[in-house]
C-alpha cells in the first residue's frame, strides 16, 4: 500500500476550494492614514476593519510605543513566567480589571489563545461545554481541544441553552457565548444567560472581543451594557486590537480562575509575552477611551446614520446597533461582485463566505469607525443605492 501524501492532499482540498470560488487571497495594504488604505497604489475607503473607535493610528498611543521601546526594546524575550512579565503588563492588567469591574486580569497574545487557555484549563473529559451555535471558531476550538463535550444551541436561544445544560446534569459545565457577534453584530441574551447558568451551577463565560469599548456604561462593554457584572458572569474576555486599537487580549475574572490559568494555561507558560511596548501602547488607549466619550457617542450616531439609509433604500441588513453591519446577500458569487462593485467605486468592504458563516448566507460586512465622517457614510450609501436600483431593474444586491 502507498502512503497517501500530505501535500497531494492539500492541492486536492485546495482545488476543491477555488472551484467553489472560496479560495482566499491576502492583500497588502501599502499605507494607511486613518480610514484610508492604499491597495495595489489605490487609495480605498475603509469598511472593514475593526478599529471602532479609531485609536489604531493615534498619536498618543504611539508615542507610547515608541517610548516604551526606547526604554525597553522591542520584545518581552520570555515567558510571563520567566523573565517576561514586565512592569508595563502588570500596569495594563490592573487598570483593564478596574476598568471593567473586576478583581483580576491576565494578558495574553491575542483572543484565539486567551479563549484557548480558558476552556483547556478549566474543562476536561466528563465535563461539558455549551455554546451559541454563531461562536467565534476560537471558542469552539477550545472547547474541542479540551477534550470535553460541546453541545451547540441555536443562535441566541437561551431556552436551547438551558436544555441543553439540563440534558447532562452530572458534568460540571461551562456556558460560553459571544457578547456582540462578529458577523451578524447582534448582542448575546446575557441577562438570560446569566440566570440559567446560576440556575444550573455552570460557569458563565462572555468573549467581548466586540463590545469592549462601544457598547455600555463608559464602553465597558457587553456585560455592563446587560446591567450585569462580575457576579453574574463570573469570566470575561477583552481583545485590545479591536476598539481598542493595540494587539492582544486580556481574561479578567476572580483571583482563583486568573491563578489557575496564569500556573497551567498552555497558551499562556509555553509562549513569549506580549511586548512591552504594545502593552504601553493599550495603557494609553484605554485612558482615552475613559477621557473621550464623543469616540463612542460619533460612532453611535454614524451607526444610526447608516441605518436609516440601508432601511431608506431597501438594503438586506441584518438589524445591529453596534459598528458591525452585515448585508445579507445568501450567495457567495452575489456577494463577490458586490464587494468588487464596491471597490470599483473606491469602497473595501469584505466578502464574508462560508465556513464563516453558514451556507448561503454570505454577506459583505461593513464595519464603521470613529475614525469616519458623516460624509463616508453618505458615500457609502450612494454607492449602496447604485449597487441597488430599483426593483424592475438588473441589481448586484438583489
Amino acid at each position: 500500500m502507498t502512503r497517501p501524501s500530505l501535500l497531494t492532499a492539500l492541492a486536492e482540498a485546495r482545488g476543491v476550494r477555488a472551484a467553489q470560488k472560496r479560495s482566499r487571497t491576502r492583500r497588502t495594504v501599502e499605507r494607511a492614514e486613518g480610514t484610508r488604505v492604499w491597495i495595489d497604489g489605490r487609495e480605498l475607503l475603509n469598511f472593514s476593519s475593526n478599529d471602532y473607535l479609531g485609536l489604531a493610528q493615534h498619536l498618543t498611543p504611539t508615542a507610547a510605543l515608541q517610548e516604551s521601546a526606547a526604554w525597553h526594546g522591542v520584545g518581552a524575550t520570555a515567558s510571563h513566567l520567566v523573565c517576561g512579565h514586565h512592569a508595563e503588563h502588570a500596569a495594563l492588567e490592573a487598570e483593564l480589571a478596574d476598568f471593567v469591574g473586576y478583581p483580576r486580569a491576565l494578558l495574553f497574545g491575542s483572543g484565539y489563545l486567551a479563549n484557548l487557555a480558558v476552556l483547556q484549563t478549566l474543562l476536561g473529559r466528563g465535563d461539558v461545554c455549551v455554546q451559541d451555535r454563531l461562536n467565534h471558531a476560537c471558542l469552539l476550538d477550545g472547547a474541542r481541544l479540551a477534550g470535553c463535550e460541546l453541545k451547540r444551541y441555536p443562535h441566541a436561544d437561551a431556552e436551547a441553552a438551558l436544555r441543553q445544560l439540563r440534558s447532562r446534569p452530572e458534568a460540571a459545565a461551562l456556558l460560553a457565548t459571544d457578547g456582540v457577534f462578529s458577523m451578524d453584530g447582534d448582542s448575546a441574551p446575557l441577562r438570560d444567560l446569566a440566570l440559567i447558568a446560576r440556575a444550573e451551577n455552570a460557569l458563565l463565560y462572555v468573549d467581548d472581543a466586540h463590545g469592549f469599548g462601544v457598547i455600555g456604561p463608559s464602553g465597558r462593554g457587553s456585560v455592563a451594557a446587560a446591567g450585569l457584572g462580575a457576579k453574574q458572569v463570573p469570566l470575561l474576555m477583552l481583545t485590545l486590537g479591536k476598539a481598542l486599537g493595540a494587539y492582544g487580549a486580556a481574561v479578567c475574572g476572580p483571583a482563583e480562575i486568573i491563578d489557575a490559568l496564569a500556573e497551567s494555561a498552555r497558551p499562556y507558560v509555553y509562549t513569549t509575552a506580549l511586548p512591552p511596548a504594545v502593552a504601553a501602547a493599550a495603557r494609553a488607549n484605554l485612558r482615552l477611551l475613559r477621557e473621550e466619550p464623543w469616540r463612542r457617542y460619533h460612532l453611535a450616531g454614524l451607526i444610526a446614520r447608516f441605518s436609516r439609509g440601508a432601511r431608506r433604500l431597501r438594503l438586506p441588513v441584518i438589524e445591529s446597533s453596534t459598528p458591525i453591519q452585515p448585508l445579507l446577500l445568501g450567495d457567495e458569487a452575489r456577494t463577490l461582485a458586490a464587494a468588487a462593485a464596491l471597490e470599483a467605486r473606491g469602497l473595501l468592504v469584505g466578502a464574508i463566505r462560508p465556513p464563516t458563516v453558514p451556507e448561503g448566507q454570505s454577506r459583505l460586512r461593513i464595519t464603521l469607525s470613529a475614525a469616519h465622517t458623516e460624509a463616508d457614510v453618505d458615500r457609502l450609501l450612494e454607492a449602496l443605492a447604485e449597487l441597488a436600483p430599483a426593483p424592475q431593474e438588473a441589481s448586484v444586491l438583489a
